[in-house]
């Protein structure tokens, strides 16, 4: 007697079947995480300046970190946005979470960053508001509430370390993308904040003291210094894994990834490296880095991203 299959599994029908469906992620993803790095970075390396020196050899520090970090966080968060096919659904993030999604868990963070950012940057600016009027409403309620800032400042601390890096966790959750690595991505990340918060505030330093600049250009110079190894190391030492060698190709065989990756490498970390060992007292030359950082890091980025996805899934 012959036995019909009513097993579902058996009577798939393949109505779609594709060998490379595109670069889903492009230019907005690349622009969203570095905006992201430079939002939370000039909170990171700013903190660690606050740290280290006296208000007094950083006059502009307390007003400036929040204000570029919310320009960044804003710009990240729009282009977030507007990259989703229904960007009204992302309500359904805080108004039916589900804790076990890393997109949730970042979007929550994100946004409570932004607002304790938001404070840093409204509280500082009736500070200095309240510097010129001292006899205003503003100013007299501000001065009751002084200790606002820092009190909430290392909780804003704390969030810029997972805000900067669950990006890695999102991109190491993407079935057949063996490059995104989760652990090099994470410090890829952070690496990141680090390289481009510094950037950021060396073209905000001209009236800091002297060893503050020294730092920011030893923090420019570290970052980047390590990234580039780990950059070297994938790049060079990928072929005992087929699939990443298999990504990597598009970066070796030459043509547009091979210059958009070399050019990455030469303009957002030979050039600073360089700079920031052996010019860090020429203000120039510290600028043109920070630049030149900026550059470099979003077309490294841009690189990191879009290569694993010429790899067909079919």
């Amino acid at each position: 007697m012959d036995h019909v299959s009513t097993i579902e599994a058996t009577k798939a029908i393949v109505t779609l079947d594709v060998a490379h469906s595109g670069i889903i992620w492009g230019w907005m993803i690349t622009l969203n995480m570095w905006a992201k790095s430079i939002g939370t970075g000039v909170i990171l390396v700013g903190a660690f300046l606050l740290y280290r020196h006296k208000h007094e050899e950083m006059p502009n520090l307390r007003w400036l970190m929040p204000l570029i970090s919310f320009i960044a966080l804003n710009v990240f968060l729009f282009f977030t946005l507007i990259d989703l096919h229904q960007p009204l659904r992302m309500i359904h993030i805080f108004t039916h979470p589900h804790w076990t999604s890393s997109i949730t868990v970042g979007a929550w963070m994100a946004t409570l960053f932004l607002v304790l950012v938001s404070i840093m940057m409204f509280t500082s600016f009736f500070t200095r508001f309240s510097d010129f009027r001292k006899d205003c409403a503003i100013a007299k309620a501000v001065r009751a509430k002084d200790g606002l800032y820092e009190k909430i400042f290392p909780f804003t601390v704390f969030l810029a370390f997972p805000v900067t890096m669950y990006t890695a966790i999102i991109m190491s959750q993407s079935a057949a993308r063996e490059l995104w690595v989760p652990g090099a991505e994470l410090i890829q990340m952070l690496l990141a904040a680090f390289m481009v918060g510094s950037a950021a505030l060396i073209l905000i330093a001209e009236e800091w003291s002297e060893s503050v600049k020294k730092e920011l250009a030893m923090i420019l110079a570290l970052s980047v210094l390590f990234s580039f190894i780990m950059y070297m190391g994938e790049y060079f030492f990928s072929f005992k894994a087929a699939e990443v060698e298999a990504t990597l190709a598009y970066v070796h065989s030459g043509g547009e990834y091979f210059t958009q990756f070399w050019a990455a490498m030469v303009l957002g970390y030979i050039i600073p490296f360089f700079i920031a060992m052996r010019m860090s007292d020429n203000r120039t030359m510290m600028k043109f880095a920070a630049v030149t950082a900026f550059i470099g890091l979003y077309l490294a980025k841009s690189t990191w991203l879009e290569i694993p996805q010429m790899i067909p899934l079919s």
